[in-house]
């Protein structure tokens, strides 16, 4: 288990730069955090590769960290944002369709023992 802070940049939405907790930013280079701009700290969390993480694999985040001293999280693409929003409006006419006809509504995917981030 690793301590990892991550940080959004004041110059690009959705982007995150994820570290060492313990390190802070000393590794990244200065080129990149110039092109974040000003940094502000969103999370700390405990980072196994088994942690859930919305967007990329826990192993992937902890392998770049190990390698380079962090891991930079692009914003999603156009397409899977369209994906996210057509997904969320489904999932919305389901509820809504569930409740005008006195059904319960399902509580959304099963809950495994990992925490999601």
């Amino acid at each position: 288990m690793r301590l990892i802070e991550i940080f959004a940049g004041s110059k690009r939405a959705e982007m995150y730069i994820y570290v060492e907790k313990s390190s802070g930013v000393e590794r990244v280079p200065s080129e990149l955090l110039s092109q974040l701009g000003t940094l502000r700290s969103v999370m700390v969390m405990p980072l196994t590769p088994t942690t859930r993480l919305a967007r990329v694999s826990a192993e992937v985040v902890l392998e770049r960290i190990n390698a380079q001293g962090y891991f930079l999280q692009l914003p999603p693409s156009p397409d899977a944002l369209v994906e996210q929003q057509i997904s969320a409006m489904i999932e919305a006419e389901e509820q809504l369709s569930q409740r005008e006809h006195g059904q319960p509504e399902s509580q959304g995917k099963p809950k495994s023992d990992q925490n999601e981030y």
